[in-house]
């Protein structure tokens, strides 16, 4: 037995304020020119928004007014709230992407004569039967939890709730890791100074936590913890400056496997920290859904400038009856790794991004993100077959 604990944050805290506002804007500039080459972060303090990097593109791109309408849509409308998108100063400093990672990066331009990855890195993916999302239990229910706590907010049911938030779930696992039960939940919550702490342990409990974790996880009741500080009013960039790019476990899979070097929002997909990861999930969920195992962890790993991955390994934690080399012999046989394949096979050159920088990148219910597709289980049922009838 053992226990795992995730956590999740909502759309309006600091640090997914700054990577929404950088997949909103990578999702501008594509909207215009799908050519672009972004790589696009933000720092976001009290009444403060810088944006900066490297863009190479021929959209034209109002950003102050790209940022100012995100802001807003997610609730940032009142300097007491934490922040007033109208008011607020917007710093730009955007340069040209570097001219020697272009060459490597641009197809006939480098030494190989083709689209190379745009860094060197390596990336993991991941996907299991423990929940219908083939996703790992507590970051489900973590994001879950944030998600339907901004749905009372938007919705007013609960009127005195603020754009930021977190929540945490602590799963208990048996040997074989299977989940068995909740053991333990935090949601701390932004909120109006009139709320009384009660009033928004009862409501919470009763609103949120009771209608997301499922009664057959709680044989026995739950360790709950709702804003255990006893009180969460100063929240939002005044209470903690964000940045894009430190939320890359809350993007993932809550911990419950490595995570690679560079996080996502911002980055084009000529990035490898991106498409790549995407890529990864895209393999793993296919071959669990595949029936290929229970649970798959992949790793592809790359040099800046050149096609071909330098590795791919997969784990499967013991829950495949094929070997490792027999998994990468059929993995490869169905999946393309060149950055250009990538980018092909899951259609990546379109504005899909904005959605995937808050609640997680894999599993979701509510968008449907090309790497989440299961369009390859048949054709991977097939190489099994043919593997094992040619063995």
């Amino acid at each position: 037995m053992f226990l795992f604990t995730s956590e999740s944050v909502s759309e309006g805290h600091p640090d997914k304020l700054c990577d929404q506002l950088s997949d909103t804007l990578l999702d501008a500039f594509f909207e215009q020119d799908p050519s672009s080459r972004v790589a696009v972060e933000c720092f976001i303090t009290t009444g403060l928004v810088v944006v900066g990097g490297e863009v190479t593109t021929k959209a034209q791109v109002d950003v102050q007014d790209v940022v100012r309408k995100k802001l807003e849509t997610i609730g940032y409308v009142h300097p007491e709230i934490g922040l007033d998108a109208k008011s607020c100063a917007i710093l730009v400093v955007l340069n040209r992407q570097s001219p020697d990672i272009a060459q490597g990066v641009n197809e006939n331009d480098g030494a190989f004569k083709e689209q190379g990855a745009g860094d060197q890195g390596l990336t993991f993916g991941y996907a299991c039967d423990q929940t219908k999302a083939y996703m790992p239990l507590p970051i489900m229910l973590s994001h879950q939890l944030v998600y339907e706590l901004a749905k009372l907010r938007k919705e007013n049911v609960l009127t005195y709730l603020r754009p930021d938030s977190k929540a945490q779930v602590t799963v208990e696992y048996n040997e074989q890791r299977e989940p068995m039960r909740v053991s333990a939940v935090v949601v701390s919550t932004q909120h109006h100074p009139n709320a009384t702490h009660e009033q928004i342990q009862d409501d919470i409990k009763r609103h949120l936590i009771d209608k997301v974790i499922p009664e057959n996880l709680l044989p026995e009741p739950p360790t709950i913890y709702i804003n255990p500080t006893g009180r969460f009013v100063v929240g939002g960039p005044q209470g903690d400056a964000g940045l894009t790019g430190r939320k890359i476990v809350v993007d993932t899979y809550g911990g419950w496997v490595p995570h690679g070097g560079g996080a996502f929002s911002g980055k084009d997909p000529s990035k490898i920290d991106r498409s790549a990861a995407y890529m990864a999930r895209y393999v793993a969920k296919n071959c669990v859904a595949a029936g290929l195992c229970r649970e798959m962890e992949v790793q592809i790993a790359y040099a800046i400038g050149v096609a071909e991955p330098v590795s791919i390994k997969v784990n499967t934690f013991g829950s495949s009856e094929l070997s490792n080399h027999d998994l990468l012999t059929i993995i490869k046989e169905t999946f393309g790794f060149k950055p250009k394949e990538i980018i092909d096979s899951l259609n990546l050159l379109q504005p899909i991004y904005a959605k995937s920088a808050a609640y997680g990148h894999f599993g979701r219910s509510d968008v449907e993100f090309p790497w989440e597709a299961l369009n390859k289980v048949q054709q991977l049922k097939e190489c099994k077959q043919k593997l094992l009838m040619n063995a």
